[in-house]
């Protein structure tokens, strides 16, 4: 199981203990509007576990993403799979000062490029809410295309179809 992964810029690590005050934080804030914000610390801290969790049982996960030289979370992205979601997810999150620098992109696409070439699963997606555009942009930027056929754990959800690398290239 691979423990970290590293762009030019970041590294995308296993989630610590530490990393907890800032994931609650995003969770409690209105941030976390398009992703479920949390209602209660506590939730948001099942949230944090849960994806921590998602590792030891799957040997897969969203990461946690630092800058390079800071070992300070500023947001989580990566695969994941909860047993209500039809399909693997590509997801992601950022702390409010990590965003509009090309991070999520950055992490997004190594995470993506690490899911496609370890564990090779049938398919990735993102499902991100129709009022979330900054996520929309970004599943386009990456290469992703709505997927109006497919079926999301919300119904509300769109559904954004990650390519293969071999089309990318």
């Amino acid at each position: 199981m691979t423990e970290q992964l590293e762009t030019d810029r970041l590294i995308l690590r296993r989630h610590k203990p530490e990393d907890a005050e800032a994931y609650i934080g995003f969770f409690l804030s209105d941030r976390a509007r398009h992703v479920g914000k949390a209602r209660t610390q506590f939730a948001a801290w099942r949230n944090f576990a849960m994806e921590a969790g998602h590792w030891a049982l799957y040997g897969y996960g969203p990461w946690m993403v630092t800058r390079k030289g800071s070992d300070r979370s500023i947001g989580s992205i990566g695969c994941w799979q909860p047993k209500d979601y039809p399909e693997r997810e590509l997801s992601w999150l950022l702390w409010e000062d990590a965003e509009g620098q090309g991070i999520a992109f950055e992490a997004a696409q190594a995470a993506r490029a690490h899911d496609y070439a370890t564990h090779r699963p049938a398919a990735l997606v993102s499902y991100i809410e129709a009022a979330n555009k900054r996520s929309i942009r970004l599943a386009e930027r990456l290469g992703a295309l709505l997927d109006a056929d497919a079926v999301s754990p919300d119904p509300s959800d769109l559904v954004y179809r990650h390519p293969w690398p071999e089309v990318l290239s």
